[in-house]
């Protein structure tokens, strides 16, 4: 087969095949820096045609990859939920390596990528399949819930997944008096003020909604009057109380283009305020920079390279899929909140 040769200069025939998503992304990504991206965004989306390959990157990838390559973009729950749907025969994940997992745990037969290996999470290395085996131990009869930001190894010592999306009807479909929410404390900590339902947890933590605190969120109302204040539930629970709001990713992206309002701040990963605020041109975003160090070595050479060379390749044991899979099943099986 030959190979179309590599296209690393800003020509103008680049220029013109990417004028439209030029104009798409014009009020995040400054002229200066869209030389550089499109020679490779041109290359990914004629990759994605010769290789029926799908592109799934999560609300924090950097906007010239969420707006100008993805094909599916979303939360956990709504990549996992697209990822069990997809008829391409190569996926690639622009998220970090758990998100891979999931999506190859659902799709056994195809080829399933990570651009970079080495995109991990603080969150899915706080907790280990031995730790919930001592876990049941401690708490025999309970189930547990395990948040998808965890390996397959966690997904298969457990009973049913959950997503920040979904965590409250997923507890709550299981009928059960307590259930032990793995691995984020803060996560399992706001579940436990939606539902009735006894909530046991670990002590996991995300390494960049930790890092927020009320003193943030009071600086953000001082020296923005008016400002709306969105949260992710992965944050402490003080910085919850001093929100206006909180919920994932898709629950935080839906509030701004369903109530429009005209000054707002995402207590999130960075990135995701440049993305939402391409669909929401009228509404003023103030951007706390708080980087997941893991999420941005996915960037859009490595995509590239992965579908030159289709690596990296992620696999999951046979011994542990099965088990895993089946978590994640059943909460796919769980009906979808309304947001």
């Amino acid at each position: 087969m030959t190979i179309a040769p590599r296209i690393d200069a800003f020509t103008p025939e680049i220029a013109a095949e990417t004028a439209a998503l030029r104009a798409r992304v014009a009020r995040v990504i400054p002229d200066v820096e869209w030389p550089a991206f499109a020679p490779d965004i041109a290359a990914i989306n004629r990759l994605k045609r010769e290789k029926n390959a799908v592109i799934l990157a999560h609300n924090y990838m950097t906007p010239e990859i969420f707006h100008c390559v993805a094909d599916v973009v979303g939360d956990s729950l709504q990549l996992a939920q697209r990822a069990a749907e997809t008829d391409a025969d190569v996926i690639v994940m622009c998220g970090v390596h758990f998100m891979a997992e999931t999506a190859k745990l659902l799709n056994p037969t195809k080829k399933v990528l990570i651009p970079d290996m080495a995109a991990g999470c603080s969150l899915a290395d706080s907790i280990t399949a031995a730790d919930v085996n001592l876990l049941r131990q401690k708490y025999p009869g309970v189930p547990i819930v395990t948040y998808v930001n965890t390996s397959a190894d966690v997904k298969a010592a457990s009973d049913i997944t959950c997503t920040s999306s979904n965590a409250v009807a997923v507890v709550e479909s299981l009928g059960v008096p307590k259930v032990l929410m793995i691995p984020d404390e803060f996560l399992a900590q706001y579940v436990a003020t939606k539902t009735k339902v006894e909530i046991a947890y670990w002590k996991g933590h995300c390494e960049v909604h930790e890092r927020f605190t009320p003193d943030d969120i009071a600086r953000f109302r001082e020296s923005h009057p008016g400002v709306v204040v969105l949260a992710h539930p992965e944050c402490p629970p003080e910085v919850i109380a001093a929100s206006d709001f909180a919920g994932s990713t898709a629950a935080m992206s839906n509030y701004v283009r369903d109530r429009q309002p005209g000054r707002v701040v995402l207590i999130t990963e960075c990135s995701m305020s440049d993305n939402v605020a391409v669909e929401n041109p009228d509404v003023e975003f103030i951007r706390p920079c708080n980087l997941c160090p893991h999420m941005k070595r996915i960037t859009l050479g490595a995509i590239r390279q992965a579908l030159e060379t289709l690596t990296h390749e992620v696999h999951v044991d046979p011994a542990v899929a099965g088990p895993a899979r089946l978590a994640v099943e059943r909460m796919l099986a769980v009906p979808m909140p309304k947001s």
